[in-house]
C-alpha cells in the first residue's frame, strides 16, 4: 500500500493541470508537447519521490478519455496528507492571549483537503490561520478589513471576495526596541474556498515567517 505523499495544495496542481489537458487542442504535435509539459511540472511538485509514486503521477500524460481524468484524479486523491488534527484546547494553546476564542467547526473540516486551518470571528474583527510551519503548528492572529469588491487572493492567487489581513509581526525589528512592524496581505475572506485553489505555500509560509520572524 502506497502512504500518503500528496499534499493539498499539490493535488489542486494536479487538478488544474489535469483540467487543461482535458482542454488542451486536438493537434496531435501541441498535444504531446503539452502532455509532457504537464507531466514535467507534476513530478516537479515533489522534491524527493518514490519510484512508484513517480509512476503513478506520470500516468498523467495517457489521459485521453474522459472517465481516465477522472479515474486518475481519484487515484491521487486517494494520497492525500492529511491536515493533523487540532483539538479545542490545542487551538486554545495558540492563542492564549484571547480569552473567548471563537473557533471553527472542528468536526466538519475536511482535512484531507486542507493546506491551513483559517478562521474568521465577526465580533472582534479577527482573522485566524492555523499552518504546520517546519513540523511546528503555528498559529497567526490578524486583523480584517473588508474590501467590498473582488480581487486577487495573495495565497491562492485565485480572484474573489478578499480582506486585506493585517499582524504584528512577533520579533522588534533590528535598533527599534519599541516598535512592532505590521504585516499585511489581500487574502480569501472565504477559506474553504482558499484551500480549494491553493497550488503554492511559498506566499502563506513567507507571511508567516514575516509575523514570526
Amino acid at each position: 500500500m502506497i502512504q500518503p505523499f500528496i499534499n493539498n495544495h499539490q493535488f489542486n496542481f494536479i487538478h488544474k493541470q489535469v483540467g487543461l489537458l482535458k482542454n488542451s487542442s486536438n493537434d496531435q504535435k501541441v498535444m504531446d508537447a503539452v502532455r509532457y509539459s504537464i507531466e514535467t511540472k507534476v513530478i516537479q511538485q515533489f522534491s524527493q519521490i518514490s519510484d512508484m509514486n513517480k509512476q503513478m503521477l506520470q500516468k498523467v500524460s495517457t489521459l485521453e478519455k474522459v472517465d481516465e481524468f477522472q479515474d486518475y484524479l481519484d487515484q491521487i486523491e486517494s494520497h492525500l496528507i492529511e491536515f493533523p488534527r487540532v483539538t479545542e484546547s490545542q487551538l486554545k494553546k495558540l492563542f492564549p492571549k484571547i480569552k473567548k476564542l471563537k473557533l471553527p467547526e472542528l468536526e466538519v473540516i475536511d482535512y484531507q483537503h486542507l493546506t491551513y486551518l483559517g478562521w474568521i470571528d465577526i465580533s472582534s474583527n479577527k482573522f485566524f490561520i492555523v499552518y504546520n510551519y517546519a513540523g511546528k503548528m503555528v498559529g497567526i492572529e490578524g486583523k480584517y478589513t473588508l474590501t467590498n469588491k473582488k480581487g486577487i487572493c495573495a495565497l491562492c492567487n485565485g480572484h474573489g471576495e478578499i480582506a486585506l489581513v493585517t499582524a504584528m509581526t512577533k520579533s522588534r525589528p533590528a535598533n527599534s526596541p519599541d516598535y512592532y512592524k505590521s504585516v499585511g496581505n489581500y487574502m480569501c475572506i472565504d477559506s474553504h474556498k482558499c484551500n480549494k485553489n491553493i497550488t503554492d505555500v511559498t506566499y502563506l509560509e513567507r507571511f508567516i515567517q514575516d509575523v514570526i520572524g
